[in-house]
């Protein structure tokens, strides 16, 4: 599984933004892992078209692997179809689906996708993030997961979702309030063997309240964190990722469970603790989310990224 800590969200009608985001042009290359390319609520109205072109360039202009190339299109048919006839091409790593209520629009946006794909030659192969963003999508939550092989992952929107409740505009507590949503939003995800990716911290200046709200985004399950500024991936790639102290302990669980069952013995004691299969498989989950950060940054240039395609949880 590549990692995914990282999904930065970026108005498609900013040039600049996006290249900077997709480290085209002067821009080098960022520690970012996914961008989320954004034709639907950060794009007014009259600039949709543009930043579809800017997005349609930027695509055919990539050439690393990372991060990979998501797109959040529209909602409504007309100009759901509009993006896709502009974006499917072959430098998209997938789509993501807004305020997704049920499972039958993921059918019909599955259906735009195909009749997308075989106008521009490709194979049906565009994978779909759907954001839950509502009270009636948290209930439908792993149907919807479920309801289609291009749904690789659950994104929370938490800012949608907190106005569906009515709830304060400024978070508090650490956002407690959204606390029962987001733990949802994961085991749905998990049950349906789909990523589950958390929601955005708006205070763009707030890196002390992004860091603990990250913190309890990881505790509660989630794979990585949506952002809305560079400035708030590093923090977010370093909650969501294994740290050398993490990665080192791992490394110790695992040899010291494989080293007693090669040696015979029933119980394996490590560190003054019992260990079980539980325990030692969530150790090697973090030395294969290490090795595979590790590789990321030795990854040369390619012409075409792999991205999430077909992935699972394992």
């Amino acid at each position: 599984m590549l990692p995914t800590r990282s999904l930065m969200f970026v108005p498609g009608h900013r040039k600049r933004m996006v290249e900077r985001a997709l480290g085209l042009g002067e821009f080098e290359p960022t520690d970012l892992d996914l961008a989320i390319l954004d034709l639907e609520d950060g794009v007014p109205p009259a600039a949709k078209a543009d930043a579809r072109a800017i997005i349609s360039s930027a695509l055919a202009a990539a050439r690393h692997e990372r991060p990979a190339r998501f797109v959040r299109v529209n909602r409504g048919p007309a100009e759901r179809d509009a993006d896709l006839a502009g974006i499917v091409t072959a430098g998209l790593d997938g789509v993501v689906a807004p305020k997704v209520d049920e499972p039958a629009e993921l059918a019909a946006l599955g259906e735009a996708l195909e009749a997308a794909e075989r106008a521009a030659g490709l194979p049906a192969r565009v994978p779909v993030i759907a954001s839950i963003e509502s009270a009636r999508g948290l209930t439908e939550a792993r149907a919807i997961a479920e309801s289609s092989e291009r749904v690789v992952a659950l994104l929370f929107g938490a800012e949608d979702f907190a106005r569906d409740l009515s709830l304060p505009s400024q978070r508090e507590g650490e956002a407690r309030d959204l606390l029962y949503a987001r733990s949802a939003v994961v085991v749905a995800a998990v049950a349906a063997r789909r990523l589950a990716f958390d929601g955005i911290w708006p205070d763009v200046r707030d890196i002390d309240g992004l860091r603990r709200d990250a913190i309890i985004g990881r505790r509660l399950g989630f794979h990585g964190k949506s952002v809305v500024h560079p400035d708030h991936v590093a923090t977010v790639n370093e909650v969501f990722g294994p740290s050398p102290d993490d990665t080192e302990r791992a490394r110790r669980i695992v040899e010291a469970f494989e080293g007693a069952r090669a040696a015979g013995e029933g119980a394996v004691l490590f560190e003054g603790s019992m260990l079980d299969e539980p325990i030692v498989e969530r150790a090697r989950r973090t030395l294969e989310l290490a090795r595979a950060i590790a590789g990321r940054k030795r990854t040369p240039p390619v012409e075409r990224p792999a991205a999430l395609e077909g992935k699972r949880l394992k």
